[in-house]
């Protein structure tokens, strides 16, 4: 769905084809805990399980654990939770252990290290050191609470363990939410809450670790990539190596093909930045701050001061980057130091108290009601607020069943998407949706096509819906650098593309680009352009959004919750009933989410400028058009003669909708992608034996 298109941009199509509340369990008990509880922990041991935590500052279980007798300090490294990072944070994540392990033996304790299935190894060691509690930070992410579930189950039913174990789930508290459930759906409602940011806690000392434990080696960067591939499949390597090239270089490469041309490095800016000796961007991009807490730390105070400058070296280092990295306004701090934050190495609540304190440095000790004073510290604090609201949505999604369907949550370049799946086995099928909506805007669609024998799969993409909305530039090819992403990590195997409005153009993308990863493509009212003959010479320079397109975001967000409903209406020509409450006060919700107005500005910068008869060659007799005739965004019979006349092998069917068919006429479509899917799936089948 597309609450503003142009109608040189945005199109349609469609026709018929042819072709945790204790829980008691005996002898071990599992909570979550708000490790306040005052209880004689003297005599007991701990094993801390550290994931996204690897930080002493600011770190709840530590100070829970601080009084224990002994406290066993844990990283494994299991594949199942490395396979989700990028080679950036793999360097991030090693330099932040090696740091962690050295503040830790520097009060006498140490950091072991472990490689293989945390289950397993978490089992051994609490068998091992004798332990009685066992702490594990909640995580808001569907595969990470799989796999601290199987911990926790392998915990409880080992018959070696044959003392009381304590499985104590923890949190760093941003926000005094007292109860989940109650967390209003509306980022507008929870502000006049008027909740105070926590303090964080500072570092505490741990006892003395036993020496004769082995505490195990760090790996190389190079060792660990091995350790990752060793149980990977050929075809599952290959397809990781797709994410490793942009969609931008990719794209040139392919036009240059044809045009003669050879394409610009992207590179070149970054090769020609200046590097330090003890540099804190570490990676070898060295465009994210890395390290350990207290390098993190300084590197926040050179953020924070950006307008004050300086004569170090290091602090200039950063206001180089900063510089670079801010691609539209407050977009530095989150390309700058998001994957830290992500990893734990400093927390939300941590930034949010620097950035205050810095701010009250420069008023006397005042904040005032107009905003921050520089915008070096809006950008820090009004992050992680952001931050901390998304992750509060997340885990509520996860702790609650409300909604139309089961959600679960991704992580993709440290931003929680929603996303949710119905049945168990046949074809994946990934539903995408246009601008403004959510996975949810396929209601009726979803279960149906399920029904059908099929494996299907909805996204609400960045910037949508619930899913987060950072403050970045948002592109057409990094949604579909999204969608890329997400059928390599979640879905696992090629899948039939719908995509409706521009979501339309997205699965475009992405089958022209990665054809590996998609059996057919079905546009729903698609956005895009037929050009004849095409041929680009042209590469698209680098976009920065605009004071015009900011104020325009402004105005068009204030417009539509306005006239949100007649607007809806217009989409849904046939059957006006479908604009209902439920889906207009779920478009007003995610209107109000911090970073709305940054996904606005898009629309003034959308560059659909390669055609979509470009972008599906080489899918003759694999691309289905459904086409709402009375769409009234575009001409939909001239749209279609153009789709018919250049593109070849369409099959192409005709609905009496607007610009949201799957919406408005549910059943026809449904019965339409189901039998256009079965088709598709036979003539595949027979070609594998051709």
């Amino acid at each position: 769905m597309a609450l503003l298109s142009f109608s040189r941009s945005f199109t349609l199509l469609s026709s018929p084809f042819h072709f945790f509340s204790p829980r008691s369990i005996r002898r071990r008990r599992s909570f979550v805990c708000s490790l306040s509880a005052a209880t004689d922990v003297r005599s007991r041991s701990a094993v801390l399980w550290f994931k996204h935590d690897l930080r002493l500052d600011d770190h709840p279980a530590l100070s829970a654990a601080e009084t224990h007798r002994f406290v066993l300090p844990l990283y494994v490294f299991d594949r199942r939770i490395l396979s989700r990072y990028s080679d950036d944070m793999l360097e991030l994540l090693l330099f932040a252990l090696e740091d962690l392990r050295k503040s830790l033996k520097e009060q006498g304790s140490n950091l072991m290290i472990r490689y293989g299935c945390a289950e397993n190894v978490i089992k051994e060691l609490v068998k091992e050191v004798k332990a009685t509690d066992v702490f594990i930070e909640e995580e808001v992410e569907y595969e990470m609470r799989q796999l601290i579930g199987v911990v926790k189950k392998t915990l409880e039913t080992s018959s070696s363990l044959d003392w009381n174990l304590d499985i104590v789930m923890w949190r760093t508290p941003f926000y005094d939410v007292k109860n989940l459930k109650e967390l209003p759906a509306s980022y507008n409602d929870f502000k006049k809450q008027k909740l105070i940011p926590t303090s964080p806690l500072f570092p505490v000392t741990l006892p003395v670790a036993e020496t004769e434990l082995d505490w195990g080696p760090l790996p190389t960067f190079s060792d660990l990539k091995e350790f990752i591939k060793e149980k990977l499949g050929k075809s599952k390597e290959s397809w990781n190596l797709m994410k490793e090239m942009p969609a931008e270089v990719l794209l040139k490469e392919n036009l240059s093909k044809s045009s003669g041309t050879i394409p610009k490095s992207l590179n070149d800016k970054s090769i020609e930045q200046r590097r330090l000796d003890k540099s804190v961007f570490v990676t070898r991009k060295g465009d994210v701050v890395g390290g350990g807490t207290n390098t993190l730390l300084n590197a926040l105070a050179a953020y924070l001061r950006y307008l004050e400058g300086t004569a170090r070296d290091d602090w200039q280092e950063v206001h180089e980057r900063l510089r670079n990295a801010e691609t539209r306004e407050g977009a530095s701090f989150t390309s700058l130091f998001g994957p830290a934050l992500c990893l734990g190495i400093i927390s939300r609540r941590r930034v949010h108290y620097e950035a205050i304190k810095y701010e009250k440095e420069r008023n006397a000790g005042f904040l005032s009601p107009f905003g921050y004073s520089a915008a070096s510290v809006a950008a820090a604090a009004d992050a992680v607020c952001s931050m901390e609201w998304f992750w509060l949505l997340a885990l509520k999604s996860q702790v609650s069943n409300e909604g139309l369907y089961s959600i679960r949550i991704w992580r993709w370049r440290g931003h929680l998407i929603q996303y949710t799946v119905v049945g168990l086995e046949g074809p994946a099928i990934l539903l995408v949706h246009g601008f403004g909506a959510f996975l949810e805007h396929y209601r009726d669609n979803i279960n149906a096509i399920a029904k059908h024998g099929n494996h299907v799969w909805g996204i609400t993409l960045l910037g949508f819906g619930q899913s987060e909305k950072p403050i970045v530039v948002y592109t057409e090819l990094l949604w579909a650098e999204m969608l890329r992403d997400f059928i390599i990590e979640v879905v696992g195997e090629p899948v039939h593309l719908v995509g409706n409005s521009i979501g339309g153009y997205f699965v475009s993308i992405v089958a022209s680009l990665w054809p590996s990863l998609v059996k057919s493509v079905i546009l729903m009212n698609t956005a895009g352009n037929v050009i004849p003959e095409f041929s680009s010479r042209r590469f698209p320079s680098e976009r920065q959004t605009s004071a015009a397109a900011r104020l325009g975001a402004q105005l068009l967000l204030f417009y539509l919750r306005l006239n949100i409903r007649n607007t809806l209406k217009n989409f849904y020509p046939t059957k006006t009933n479908r604009a209902d409450d439920w889906l207009i006060n779920e478009m007003l919700r995610a209107s109000y989410d911090p970073g709305v107005t940054v996904v606005l500005e898009s629309i003034f910068s959308f560059d659909l400028s390669i055609p979509l008869n470009y972008l599906l060659e080489g899918y003759e007799e694999k691309v289905l058009i459904l086409q709402g005739m009375k769409d009234p965004l575009l001409d939909s019979k001239a749209k279609l003669a153009m789709l018919k006349e250049h593109c070849t092998g369409l099959a192409i069917r005709e609905l009496d909708a607007g610009h949201c068919p799957h919406d408005e006429q549910p059943q026809k479509v449904n019965s339409i992608v189901c039998e256009w899917v079965v088709a598709v799936e036979r003539k595949l089948t027979a070609n594998s034996y051709s």
